[in-house]
């Protein structure tokens, strides 16, 4: 039987940027945590897209007036494209840190804005799920 392929979510921020992981068997996004957008975050992002075997990746970028954070999730993508032989998507991310903030408030969530990247990146990749 082939292995399942394994979708990594991205909700990219300047400082922060969330994950998120599916398969295709089981078509659920589920968070994966959170790594810092610093001089090593590449090479981080690079480490975990090697270690679960990810075969596409999905990168959230607002399709609204934002343009300047459109660039950078378009940089991010080019950049990997460089890297590794990985498909890699967008997906709209309107609204999901508020979703997110949403999420985690009703499951008694405290210090949200800590842990709300990973619960966005786990909003961006169901929703591309879903559409699929």
């Amino acid at each position: 039987m082939a292995e399942a392929n394994t979708y990594l979510g991205i909700d990219y921020g300047l400082s922060k940027v969330g994950l998120s992981l599916a398969d295709d068997e089981t078509r659920m996004a589920f968070s994966y945590g959170m790594i810092l957008n610093d001089k090593n975050f590449i090479q981080n992002l690079l480490a975990i897209i090697k270690k679960e075997k990810v075969k596409k990746i999905i990168i959230g970028i607002p399709y609204y007036l934002k343009k300047n954070i459109i660039y950078e999730g378009e940089k991010l993508k080019k950049t990997l494209e460089l890297l590794i032989d990985v498909r890699i998507e967008f997906q709209d991310e309107m609204f999901t840190t508020k979703i997110a903030q949403s999420n985690l408030k009703a499951q008694g969530l405290k210090k949200l804005n800590q842990i709300d990247d990973q619960e966005s990146a786990r909003i961006i990749l169901q929703s591309w799920l879903d559409k699929k």
